[in-house]
């Protein structure tokens, strides 16, 4: 699939006026908060007198959400396009000009309380320790075919009905992950995961993730099923973090090969910095629902590869013997939002074993 990769305004400014070279228009949010009736005002600037333009509501899924024609100057979206005024979850604003995209999207994130989460101990198939297990949102149940479901939904009360306190607007952002095993590049999921993905983003922007490292390393789980790689600590031990805790929130990306999630403690809000890739659908699935998926790698299999295949020193730890250096981190423009196109198609797939055809990869 072609990717489109123009330049466009510094997306971690949003005050940013710079005109990107071979433009004929750009678009920019005026501010990054609004409230729920507006204004959400964004910018439109035409650099030549050249043919019409649009600009596309566009999810997820390359489903268009609602356009406008021709908008110039600064206008409140929530006007000229409705769709905006009922999103439920994030979806993207793109200016698309005969059919050629003009730079990076603009996120439009509903800002919406996650609902309250519901949990029971449970017990774990090869130890008697107990978990906090995740068994649903508000009156929702994660799985209604568990019998113990019903039995703890009986003493559920549903949360109130979700509120819309406002909407963010920002430019989409990648993250550009180089370590001393090579690059990753990591697709951020704003529609599952927005306060995760937004806090990622701020802890990138700042260097928070800048000389750590993947201080775990589990290639396979007890049933030798590929599992995770996990850095985003830096003080290497698995114990440190950003000083703060994140409110889990209900993503429904299911953890595959090469998908990022958060990692926690057993309080389900006990998230802050600490990150995980899952290695394979196998070892991974069962943590559905019970962590935070936010993002996908679209590049980089070889890299997760690598440092999954580190020494490791200590098994029952996943410490490996030498800890893969994460460089830097940094915010990159993400590409057009095209109609049509869902993004995920282009999450990366595990390298092929010995004997085996190799899938197309990245």
């Amino acid at each position: 699939m072609r990717r489109f990769r123009e330049s466009t305004v510094d997306p971690t400014d949003p005050a940013s006026t710079r005109t990107p070279p071979n433009m004929t228009a750009t678009m920019r949010p005026l501010r990054l908060y609004s409230p729920p009736h507006g204004p959400l005002e964004i910018l439109v600037r035409r650099t030549d007198g050249g043919e019409s333009f649009t600009i596309m509501l566009i999810d997820q899924s390359g489903e268009v959400l609602g356009m406008a024609k021709d908008i110039q100057g600064r206008f409140n979206v929530l006007d000229v396009i409705p769709g905006i005024a009922t999103l439920k979850r994030a979806a993207w604003l793109q200016l698309v000009q005969n059919d050629r995209p003009l730079g990076a999207p603009i996120v439009i994130q509903p800002i919406i309380e996650p609902p309250p989460v519901r949990t029971m101990r449970a017990s774990r198939p090869d130890s008697t320790a107990t978990f906090t297990k995740i068994v649903g949102w508000g009156d929702h149940p994660l799985d209604a075919d568990d019998p113990k479901i019903d039995e703890v939904r009986k003493t559920w009360i549903a949360g109130d009905p979700p509120v819309l306190s406002g909407f963010k607007a920002y430019a989409d952002m990648d993250v550009l992950i180089r370590t001393d095993h090579g690059e990753i590049l990591v697709a951020l999921a704003p529609d599952e995961a927005p306060s995760t993905v937004w806090n990622f983003r701020t802890l990138v922007r700042d260097a928070f993730y800048d000389h750590g490292g993947f201080h775990r390393v589990v290639p396979a789980d007890r049933e030798g099923r590929p599992f995770v790689i996990q850095g985003g600590d830096p003080t290497l031990t698995g114990n440190g973090g950003p000083g703060f805790a994140l409110a889990l929130e209900p993503s429904a990306l299911a953890h595959d090969y090469g998908v990022i999630s958060m990692a926690r403690a057993d309080d389900p809000h006990s998230a802050g910095s600490q990150f995980f890739f899952a290695l394979g659908r196998e070892g991974t699935a069962r943590l559905d629902g019970q962590y935070c998926a936010f993002g996908y790698a679209i590049s980089g299999a070889r890299t997760i590869d690598s440092i999954a295949a580190t020494p490791i020193a200590d098994i029952a730890e996943g410490r490996p013997v030498n800890i893969p250096t994460i460089l830097t981190m940094q915010l990159v423009a993400a590409p057009a939002r095209m109609p049509g196109i869902d993004r995920r198609s282009d999450r990366i797939k595990p390298l092929a074993k010995v004997g085996e055809t190799p899938p197309t990869s990245r």
